[in-house]
């Protein structure tokens, strides 16, 4: 029995798809205001006394395990902390001298709450990763906060390529 799908053809949807989302996310960060978020988030992980503390649930969570042991790999401490783990014993892992990186697809991670409300308290420093820009999950913190938002998805799969 033949399939129903073209393997040829999905292969090279996927690939339109790729490279329209990278083409879109260049133009999302090459805007000045996003351009600066970019650039101060960059210097606050490079000036850092602490560790660079990765969380994320899901496939961002996996994204975030990876993001950490590629800074780790490049010189920079880094830790994924999982959320849920985070909520019993793991948040006193992180130090006021560390800057925490979030990442969520919706902007909405309950999950991420412990560590947010944790970061606020003992004003620890968060860059936010996100794909909504009017996600509620950081709204009425005073953190010292990066937000980067990178757009919409193009397809219900948030497909990404192995980092280098």
């Amino acid at each position: 029995m033949k399939s129903a799908v073209d393997p040829a053809e999905s292969v090279l949807n996927a690939v339109e798809c790729f490279s329209s989302s990278f083409t879109r996310m260049q133009t999302t960060l090459s805007g000045p205001a996003t351009r600066t978020v970019l650039n101060n988030a960059a210097e606050l992980i490079y000036n850092m006394k602490g560790r660079l503390i990765l969380s994320g649930v899901g496939k961002s969570g996996h994204v975030a395990r990876k993001l950490a042991a590629t800074f780790s790999s490049t010189g920079t401490t880094a830790y994924f902390v999982h959320a849920a783990e985070a909520s019993h014993g793991d948040l006193g892992m992180i130090r006021s001298d560390d800057v925490v990186m979030l990442l969520s697809w919706s902007g909405d991670t309950g999950e991420l709450a412990d560590i947010i409300a944790y970061a606020a308290r003992f004003n620890v420093p968060v860059v936010a990763i996100t794909g909504k820009a009017n996600g509620t999950w950081l709204a009425g913190h005073s953190i010292p906060l990066y937000y980067l938002t990178l757009g919409k998805r193009v397809h219900t799969i948030w497909l990404l390529p192995p980092l280098p």
